[in-house]
């Protein structure tokens, strides 16, 4: 596509390819910006336009003695706990822009870089209200005061890798996500330095992995929460959005161009979301 100069034409077909070209990059750069990406439950059902989704929690199968089914003529029935997952956050990026504005980078330069601007914002804001709905609902694991974080971390690790319940005979570690605050983060980072290992460069930024749990660091965990474990498929956040769209502004020369995205966020299995919490704290 030849260079748009003029906000006019983002009126016409060749406009409004553009903006849908442009809405479709900034759904794949948000999904790939996202700490929280793999992290959320997926398994959903229902129309995500109609309001709400669902998720269901099943319950672990209970093994019988054989001939159980067979002589009371039925087999166990599937225990499925759903949870209710609403949109309710309505959100929206409007921005003017005046035919000014675009003499040095054309149309589609102007607004490709306001694109990337729109994704660091949306993906910041979702990844804010995962991990704070995530923190609220979770487990607290006491940990003594003065506990070395690399001890600290694996006590929280297996508390949660040993839960048990109607839902969960135990957790894998290769399911969960550590995902820490920047001084935490950076705190795991030092002890790695310290360690003699051939595996691990000291010049890198990300080691992506501690005790065979998935790590990453986020500036969007809640105030006051140094890092937080979970499994994958304990939060649900459904998103929807509309492609970008364009009107020109009454009475003057400007167009203003708009975004406007709907979601919802969910706890799904707080059991299986972990914090710290100090003894005598």
């Amino acid at each position: 596509m030849a260079r748009i100069q003029s906000l006019s034409i983002l009126l016409e077909s060749e406009g409004k390819d553009y903006l849908s070209e442009l809405y479709g990059k900034v759904i794949e750069n948000v999904q790939k910006s996202l700490v929280s990406a793999n992290m959320k439950n997926t398994d959903l059902s229902g129309d995500p336009t109609s309001g709400s989704v669902e998720a269901k929690r099943f319950a672990n199968a209970a093994p019988q003695d054989y001939g159980t089914a067979r002589s009371s003529g039925k087999g166990k029935q599937v225990k499925a706990k759903p949870v209710v997952v609403v949109i309710d956050q309505d959100r929206e990026i409007v921005e003017e822009i005046a035919e000014k504005d675009i003499k040095l980078y054309g149309v589609d330069g102007l607004l490709d870089r306001r694109s990337v601007n729109h994704v660091l914002r949306m993906a910041a804001e979702l990844d804010t209200k995962f991990f704070d709905a995530a923190a609220t609902a979770a487990t607290k694991v006491t940990v003594p005061t003065g506990t070395e974080i690399t001890e600290e971390l694996e006590m929280v690790i297996q508390a949660l890798e040993n839960t048990k319940n109607d839902y969960v005979d135990g957790v894998p570690r290769s399911m969960m996500h550590l995902v820490c605050g920047t001084a935490t983060y950076g705190k795991i980072r030092n002890a790695l330095d310290k360690m003699s290992r051939g595996n691990v460069d000291s010049s890198m930024e990300e080691f992506y992995a501690w005790h065979g749990v998935e790590t990453k660091s986020s500036v969007n965990l809640p105030s006051g929460v140094d890092y937080i474990l979970m499994v994958t498929g304990s939060v649900a956040q459904p998103v929807t959005a509309s492609e970008y769209k364009a009107e020109k502004i009454p009475l003057s020369d400007d167009y203003a161009v708009e975004l406007f995205y709907h979601y919802g966020t969910k706890v799904v299995t707080p059991d299986l979301i972990v914090v710290r919490e100090y003894s005598g704290s």
